[in-house]
């Protein structure tokens, strides 16, 4: 009986855990995110920041997809990437280190006799990257014509957007 009452309660517990998902198309925050600063009419610096488990590919994505749809909410249709950064923050931590003594004992009259043993758990060092990109972008109205990439803001939004199943601004 006993077990049948904890099979529901072990259910419950394990359906809370959620494995750590690599950040999201979201504005900065405790798990990284987007953030951008206007330099002018026209120009703009957008960094995407990634968690632990973010891979430094989708970081670039993310900021590529946010200097689309950063254009399109500023009313251009292109953009051109006039310098961009990466980076890799590294980060470490060690769990702490705990032990854990079992002992046994028997007692015959005045003398005992018994064992113990020791186990030691933690102490494990973990290396966690995350990556952040940078872009600097000048957006313009219409497809200007000069030397270098220009992006299409709208195509860079619905390719991206589909991949990674987010939808840019309407406009």
């Amino acid at each position: 009986m006993r077990s049948i009452l904890l099979l529901p309660i072990a259910m419950l517990l394990s359906s809370c855990v959620t494995p750590i998902q690599p950040t999201p198309y979201q504005p900065n925050g405790f798990g990284g995110g987007f953030t951008e600063t206007q330099l002018d009419t026209n120009v703009f610096k957008v960094t995407f920041r990634g968690n632990g488990v973010t891979h430094a590919d989708r970081a670039e994505d993310m900021a590529l997809l946010r200097s689309a749809d950063l254009t399109l909410q500023h009313g251009f249709t292109h953009f051109a990437i006039i310098d961009s950064k990466d980076r890799e923050k590294h980060v470490g931590f060690t769990t702490p280190t705990q032990s854990l003594t079992s002992f046994n004992a028997t007692a015959y009259g005045n003398t005992a006799y018994g064992t113990a043993h020791t186990t030691n758990y933690g102490g494990q060092t973990f290396h966690i990257s995350k990556p952040s990109t940078t872009n600097t972008i000048m957006c313009f109205n219409g497809k200007p014509d000069i030397n270098g990439l220009v992006y299409d803001a709208r195509f860079i939004c619905n390719s991206l957007g589909s991949k990674y199943e987010v939808a840019c601004s309407s406009h």
